[in-house]
């Protein structure tokens, strides 16, 4: 008995380091909190091992139950440590970081791409995630020094979507869009003062395109935006000088999802 608690904290230390970025990336694993993300990588078999209080063991017992691995029963203090939330659910997987890389995106001859550069603030990566699945977008792409993707406030953002739409990390910004332009993708960056609006890009956008969203604060650097085919605006009738990154990206993808489905009409 005594063997088996000291096994089962063991496993509650080794799982708590997982808050930690390096630790995360030195082991490849990263945890998921919730009954929706749990079982959104339940069904994508990445969940390695399951921390469970006896409260959400009783309230989850359809998720948990007959699962083919490890479910450990933890006590609250325990799931309070597990917890990346100010009210922790009790439920929480260590799972395995997709192995998806940029070459097998490119592999599958993308139509729509979003690159997000430099964008830190976790909740706004993880939005943009959750817009590009909901797009149908090929990938998401986290260049420069963008947040770590398996953040747990980014993992929350996404709402489940980095489970189902390839998520990769590329530090270096223009080695990326290289790559981007040789598998056959228009690049495209959005800027306040871009030269083309956005309502007189129908034509463009029907082509295969990877998207450029830059951090709201200051934008896409001089370097990255130099790399675009084309840099756009959005018009915007209001008094207001700028969008929020996530919203801008809403916008600009669901433009190109459209026209990309009318090209494929035609």
């Amino acid at each position: 008995m005594r063997a088996a608690l000291t096994e089962r904290s063991a496993r509650v230390v080794a799982a708590v380091k997982l808050h930690r970025h390096v630790a995360r990336r030195r082991a490849g694993l990263f945890l998921a909190e919730g009954p929706n993300l749990v079982a959104a990588a339940l069904q994508r078999g990445l969940v390695r091992e399951l921390f469970v209080s006896e409260d959400a063991e009783r309230r989850h017992d359809a998720l948990v139950t007959g699962q083919r691995v490890p479910v450990h029963l933890v006590t609250e203090r325990a799931a309070k440590a597990l917890a990346d939330t100010v009210t922790p659910t009790g439920l929480v997987a260590v799972c395995q970081v997709p192995t998806t890389s940029l070459d097998d995106v490119l592999a599958g001859s993308p139509r729509l791409v979003a690159v997000a550069v430099d964008i830190n603030e976790p909740g706004n990566a993880g939005t943009m995630i959750r817009i590009a699945d909901a797009m149908g977008a090929a990938a998401v792409i986290l260049a420069g020094h963008s947040v770590d993707p398996y953040n747990g406030k980014c993992l929350r953002a996404s709402t489940g979507s980095i489970f189902s739409v390839p998520v990769t990390v590329a530090p270096d910004a223009v080695a990326v869009l290289s790559l981007l332009r040789a598998a056959g993708l228009q690049v495209l960056a959005t800027a306040v003062d871009g030269e083309i609006s956005l309502d007189d890009a129908d034509l463009a956008l029907g082509r295969p395109t990877a998207w450029l969203f830059g951090p709201e604060a200051h934008g896409l650097s001089d370097e990255v935006a130099a790399q675009a085919d084309h840099r756009l605006r959005i018009p915007m009738a209001g008094a207001a000088e700028s969008l929020n990154v996530a919203a801008a990206a809403a916008i600009c993808m669901y433009q190109s999802a459209r026209a990309l489905k009318l090209g494929q009409r035609t």
